[in-house]
């Protein structure tokens, strides 16, 4: 049996997320686990589809970073199927399938996820270097505090007798921030 699991990270992306469920239906997924979260968060469908499959089957999605998160997570998932007898096949994977039912297909997934991983960790040292280079000409002053612009807004609705958790739902800020705030202010009085 071929199984399913298309993942998106957030809503604004309904179009990936029904573009792999159309992949996954047309080459014959007969069940589909389909989930928008992070790939960082916890992945309950993955979970429930790792689960699902049985000897035999096979998990198929449509590229590579819509299942694992890292070279580890990956190997960890392969590991897994291939010890319940599980077979995992990617259907875009660099232009062409992969099917790790194979020993190629096997060797192909682990060396493009750990080219993967490497690239990551490039793009994330270069992003680091921009940075602190941006810092060190005075050009980056990192993201604007949101919650502590609307001091004046928690303090008023304070003022009203509404709570801090009340507070922060109706602003859209954390609730901590909402006690930062009224500390602060508490002190300068």
């Amino acid at each position: 049996m071929l199984v399913g699991y298309a993942r998106t990270s957030t809503v604004e992306q309904q179009a990936g997320l029904e573009a792999q469920e159309r992949d996954l239906g047309a080459c014959g997924a007969e069940k589909l686990f389909v989930e928008q979260v992070s790939s960082i968060a916890k992945r309950d469908e993955l979970q429930n589809a790792l689960e699902y499959v049985r000897e035999g089957d096979t998990l198929v999605v449509t590229k590579l970073d819509r299942l694992a998160r890292s070279t580890s997570d990956l190997l960890n998932i392969v590991s897994r199927l291939e010890n319940n007898g599980v077979g995992l096949r990617i259907l875009d994977f660099g232009g062409g399938e992969i099917d790790t039912k194979t020993p190629a297909g096997r060797l192909t997934v682990t060396m493009f996820a750990a080219m993967a991983e490497f690239e990551r960790g490039m793009m994330l040292e270069r992003q680091r270097e921009g940075i602190a280079k941006a810092k060190a000409e005075g050009k980056y002053k990192g993201r604007k505090p949101t919650a502590m612009a609307k001091s004046d807004e928690v303090l008023d609705l304070h003022g009203e007798g509404i709570g801090p958790t009340e507070i922060a739902a109706r602003l859209s800020i954390g609730r901590a921030s909402v006690y930062r705030i009224l500390a602060q202010s508490n002190s300068s009085n």
